[in-house]
This record gives structure tokens, C-alpha cells and sequence, in this order.
């Protein structure tokens, strides 16, 4: 068949072809999947500047605040519609006694963060001020509780004290403290990396006493609890198997944590300085996420077919070495175009997984890690995975749509990975919202779109990209990556055509 009868034939059956090597069709009309707004959720553990210089300053402070936390942070938070938050830890989690962290602040004992640094903390931040931030944000709290060194009774006296409204001690005792009426609660972590710094468990070890917890997280009056067990780390699907087989309907997720580590454990590599060679294994080993989602679901779908268990995977993103002469054990690390890419690639994973990935949990908001959020201070800067936040917000609590993609690839020393990624939704109001990444970070993609079920009457778009891929804001220069209109996007003849740059994020909205 020649190219003439190809054309021809297309025609008969209602296809227009579409000339571009780069072709996407979304079925407008027939998702049924919602995207949890909580897939876009953050983590915040006490380590390093995250807690104390990044939320925390303290009444007394200079640095501007509403009841000691910053103003600064919580706009900017609020500004990407921030849906939850993950606290204490975090390793931190299983070595955290909340009781040390109520009543008045002067006469709250110190510790030791034994984890993060050996720093000793003051326990100045606690229960009551994570839940004021909470409410400042605007967002859920995501509570994880201490199943390795804490007890059965201080887990349950933690979530009564927080969420019972009655007369009881701990409600009390939280009335005695300054709050009256009690908070709502429903997200609960029952146990952190329990096969590692959590307690070097056992699955089936940690099955039981999830088991045992579970029992005696109870929920009070209309708070009604979503229990989170520990799930794997990476590909450890025998911990989900157990789990899964074990624990079963006792609890409502199962959480799953993988870190983006360009090189290995003993040498992460360098967050600014790295070459291309370096750029694609790290795009390579975020999009072995898509295989993790898929594995672990599979085994869920074995024992639990009605999808009623939410895979949480409450800690991602990338991790390299920290900045020079930063303290080791704090973690922090710059973020460049590249942590974009790698935060893009991986909501889009996440929201084509939405029928089973309830919530995902970026590591960490503030200073630490994948940090959206620098602070230096009284100065604050977004990073660029901050705006790529900024763009997915668009998804939040939208029907998933499905896709059709061939794109082309993007190709190094003889490997290939797909030069885009996508994924699609539309909204309550019926706008369609498209999110594109072209991961090259030499060559421009021509994408065209066409959309079945619906007609575009009108589409706009906003880019986020960067001269260089290693580019990142600094405080002597803030805004080097940012978000702007984008204009090489067109709607002609009902297909949209966009010219994609290197190394960049679009989010198109279509009327």
C-alpha cells in the first residue's frame, strides 16, 4: 500500500493522519479514574533546616510569622495548593516520643536526633504547633506514629489526645494545652521503614504488630482513621506479599518508598555538576518507577481486587550527594532543571496509576533532599521542582484520561528512552489539562494532539524550562528558573500542534 492509499484509507474511516513523528490522542470523553489530589503530597521530617529555619522560626524571630511559623513558606505552599503533609519522619518517626513535644515549650526535654546528624532538638516544634501549620496550609496532616521504639499505649494516647473531643486524660490534657477543641486526623502511619531504621523487621515480624497497633488506633467520634502500613522499599515485592497477605483488611494503605540516585549509594553524585551521561541514568532510574507501581500493584490486586488498599508512596524523589561543606546528615542539596524533569516524570507516572496510588509524598518540602522550598535566614527561594508543582496542580482531583502516544526517543551511547512524557485529566469545570515533558535536553519535540469525544475550542499553555539543564535559582539569583505563558502552542483544524523545547515542562489547558 502506498503512501497515497494510506491517506485515502484514513480518510474513509474518519482519521485525519497527522504528519509529526510526535502524536498523542486523549480520549476526552472516557475516563473514570480521579487523581487524588493527596498523589501531590509533601514530607517533612526533623532533619536538618526542614523543621527549624525552614517551618519554624519561633515567635521572637525577625524573620516574618504567624505563631513562629513562616509566613513566606506557608504562601508559597498554599500557592501550589500543598493537600498534605507527612510528619514526624521519617526515621525520625520511630525514635519520637510525642509527649515530649506538648505543654510549654520551656519545659519540653531535649533529645538527641540520632538519625540526622546527632543534633540535639529542643522539641520546640510538636504535636500542636505541625497541626497549626497544617491549618495554616490549608492542608490534611499525615501523622506517622512510632511502632519501633514506642509502645501500643503511646500510639493510641497520641491519636486520642489529638482527635477525641470528649472528657477523657489525654483530651484533658490537650485542653490543659491550649487547645480545646480536638483536631481532625485521618491519615496514620502506623510504623516507618520498618525493615530498615524503623526496626530491621521482618515482614512477617512487622505484619503482627501492625496487626496488634492497628487494633488500638481507634477512631472517635466522626474522625474516622486511614491506616497506613509500612510497604517496601524499592523492589521488595516479598514485604508487599506479606503485608498484603497478613494484614489484608486491617488496614486502608500500603505505603512504598524509592529514592532517584543517579549513581549508588556510596557516591550519590553531585546535584549541579553532572554530565549527560549522568542526566540520562537519572532519567532512566526515575522512570523505573513506572515498573515499581506496576509490580506492587499486581501483587495488591491478588488479595485486594476492589482497589480498597491505596498504595501510598510517601517517599520519593532524588537524592545525590549534599552541597559542599554542608553537615552530612542534613541532606540538603541544591535543585536544578533536571529535579523538574524528575518530579514531572513521576507525577505523571503517578497519576496514570491513580486507580491504585492514593497519595505520594515528595522528600522534603524544605531545605532536605528534592526541596521545593529554600531558606537561608530571613531569604527564601522556590526551586524549579517547585514550579513543576506549581504547573500539576491543574490535576488535582481531575478524571485521569486516557492516552495514546509514539513519540520519538531520545538516545544515548545506544540507549533509548522515550523523548516525552504525558498524561491528561479534565476537571469538574470540563477543561482538559495536558502535562508534557521532553526529557531531551538537546533537541526540540513537535507534538500534535488530537482529542476524541470532544472538540478544543481554545487552548492556552504554560512552560516551565531553563537555558541549561543544570540551572537552578540561588539566592544571589532566585528566579534563573521559573515558570512563563508559552506561546509555540496553536489550535488548527481541531488538532493542537505544540513545539516542545529541550528540557522542558507544558501544561496545556484546552476549552
Amino acid at each position: 500500500m502506498n503512501k497515497l492509499e494510506v491517506i485515502f484509507l484514513s480518510m474513509l474511516v474518519g482519521v485525519q493522519p497527522l504528519a509529526a513523528q510526535n502524536r498523542l490522542t486523549v480520549a476526552a470523553d472516557q475516563g473514570k479514574d480521579v487523581i487524588s489530589r493527596h498523589i501531590y503530597g509533601h514530607f517533612s521530617e526533623h532533619l536538618g533546616r526542614c523543621i527549624y529555619g525552614g517551618y519554624w522560626v519561633g515567635e521572637d524571630s525577625p524573620v516574618p510569622n504567624t505563631r513562629g511559623i513562616r509566613n513566606d513558606v506557608v504562601k508559597a505552599l498554599r500557592n501550589i495548593a500543598i493537600p498534605n503533609l507527612r510528619w514526624p519522619g521519617g526515621c525520625f518517626a520511630d525514635e519520637y516520643h510525642w509527649m515530649d513535644g506538648i505543654g510549654p515549650r520551656e519545659k519540653r526535654p531535649k533529645m538527641v536526633n540520632t538519625n540526622w546528624g546527632g543534633v540535639t532538638e529542643d522539641n520546640s516544634f510538636g504535636t500542636h504547633e505541625f497541626l497549626d501549620l497544617c491549618e495554616q496550609l490549608g492542608c490534611e496532616p499525615y501523622i506517622s506514629g512510632n511502632l519501633g521504639s514506642g509502645s501500643v499505649e503511646e500510639m493510641s494516647k497520641w491519636i486520642e489526645y489529638i482527635t477525641f473531643d470528649g472528657e477523657s486524660p489525654m483530651a484533658n490534657l490537650r485542653r490543659q494545652n491550649g487547645r480545646d477543641k480536638a483536631w481532625k486526623v485521618k491519615f496514620w502511619g502506623v510504623g516507618n521503614e520498618s525493615w530498615g531504621c524503623g526496626g530491621n523487621m521482618l515482614p512477617e515480624t512487622y505484619s503482627a504488630l501492625y496487626r496488634q497497633y492497628a487494633t488500638f488506633c481507634r477512631n472517635y467520634g466522626d474522625n474516622r482513621l486511614y491506616k497506613i502500613a509500612c510497604g517496601a522499599s524499592d523492589a521488595d515485592y516479598n514485604w508487599t506479599e506479606t503485608v498484603m497477605k497478613n494484614v489484608g483488611g486491617h488496614m486502608n494503605g500500603i505505603s512504598l518508598h524509592y529514592y532517584t540516585i543517579p549513581k549508588n549509594w556510596g557516591d550519590k553524585g553531585s546535584a549541579t555538576r553532572f554530565s549527560e551521561q549522568e542526566y540520562f541514568t537519572t532519567i532512566e532510574k526515575t522512570l523505573f518507577m513506572d515498573e515499581l507501581l506496576t509490580k506492587h500493584s499486581n501483587i495488591m490486586d491478588r488479595y485486594d481486587p476492589q482497589k480498597r488498599t491505596g498504595l501510598i508512596t510517601d517517599e520519593w524523589g532524588t537524592w545525590y550527594n549534599v552541597e559542599p561543606n554542608t553537615n552530612p546528615g542534613f541532606l540538603f542539596q541544591q535543585n536544578t532543571m533536571r529535579d523538574a524533569i524528575v518530579a514531572a516524570i513521576n507525577l505523571n507516572l503517578f497519576n496514570r496509576h491513580c486507580a491504585r496510588v492514593k497519595m505520594a509524598n515528595i522528600a522534603q518540602t524544605v531545605n532536605v533532599l528534592q526541596a521545593l522550598i529554600l531558606t537561608e535566614n530571613e531569604k527564601m527561594l522556590l526551586t524549579p521542582t517547585y514550579w513543576t508543582f506549581f504547573l500539576y496542580k491543574a490535576h488535582h482531583d481531575a478524571t485521569l484520561l486516557p492516552v495514546s502516544l509514539t513519540c520519538d526517543k531520545y538516545e544515548l551511547n545506544g540507549r533509548k528512552l522515550d523523548a516525552l512524557s504525558v498524561s491528561a485529566s479534565k476537571d469538574n469545570a470540563g477543561k482538559i489539562h495536558i502535562t508534557i515533558v521532553n526529557i531531551d535536553p538537546n533537541k526540540a519535540q513537535n507534538l500534535e494532539t488530537e482529542l476524541r469525544g470532544t472538540s478544543a475550542k481554545k487552548v492556552s499553555a504554560k512552560i516551565l524550562t531553563a537555558p541549561g539543564i543544570a540551572d537552578f535559582n540561588s539566592f544571589e539569583k532566585p528566579e534563573t528558573v521559573g515558570v512563563s505563558d508559552f506561546k509555540a502552542v496553536k489550535l488548527s483544524g481541531g488538532i493542537i500542534k505544540a513545539e516542545l523545547p529541550a528540557k522542558s515542562v507544558v501544561l496545556l489547558e484546552i476549552e
